[in-house]
């Protein structure tokens, strides 16, 4: 019997996106015998895609939380401690540095760097002593509770020449920085031991002002 002749390649057509495209003879081949893998293409991935996990509405109102931490006022103070991040509190402490420059750049990384291991010696006090927190949310407090020394900074630069007003205003400020810190950080679980926390974390500001003011 005569057994000669052709095989034509099968016409198979793919739907890619509402067209159809013809396939080759080789791709063919490869998906009948499970190798179509090799033929996919990977979407490309979102334009949009955010790299950084900056939320500029979240560290506004986490600015509002600190600079008014009057229970009355209405804010879920807790969220600056709950919902830690890492660059509000950066730039509050970029900000700081900036005011405090004096012509000393090497201001700025001494600062940041009393940022960091402050908040590390706050953190381990607190776990010490019993409270549930984390070394971000120490951070992330600590360093969104520096803004009341940047709001004072204005009026020690008017009033610096009256010595009486310009002391009150200082303690102002820390009091304002240390008591925004210490409610949010000092928690039920200390009880007794809430002065333990408190006095180290208003020595910390005390010492962040004298970067500022040279005293």
């Amino acid at each position: 019997q005569d057994l000669s002749g052709s095989i034509a390649a099968p016409d198979v057509k793919l739907n890619l996106g509402g067209e159809f495209v013809k396939e080759s003879t080789a791709s063919t081949f490869l998906r009948q015998r499970g190798y179509g893998w090799v033929l996919e293409v990977e979407d490309d991935e979102p334009e949009n895609k955010e790299e950084l996990d900056i939320d500029l509405k979240d560290i506004y109102y986490k600015i509002r939380c600190v600079l008014m931490p009057m229970p009355s006022l209405g804010f879920n103070r807790q969220v600056v401690r709950d919902n830690p991040d890492f660059w509000g509190p950066l730039a509050v402490v970029l900000f700081f540095s900036m005011i405090s420059l004096y012509g000393q750049f090497k201001v700025v990384s001494w600062i940041i760097t009393i940022w960091i291991f402050g908040s590390l010696t706050i953190f381990l006090l607190a776990r010490v002593l019993g409270g549930e927190v984390a070394y971000g949310q120490v951070l992330g407090v600590i360093g969104y509770s520096l803004l009341p020394l940047i709001v004072i900074a204005p009026a020690l630069l008017v009033v610096g020449s009256f010595e009486v007003v310009s002391t009150l205003i200082k303690l102002f400020g820390v009091f304002w920085a240390a008591y925004s810190a210490a409610s949010l950080l000092v928690g039920e679980e200390f009880k007794t031991k809430k002065p333990l926390l408190i006095y180290p974390i208003f020595l910390l500001y005390i010492y962040f002002l004298s970067l500022y003011t040279g005293v």
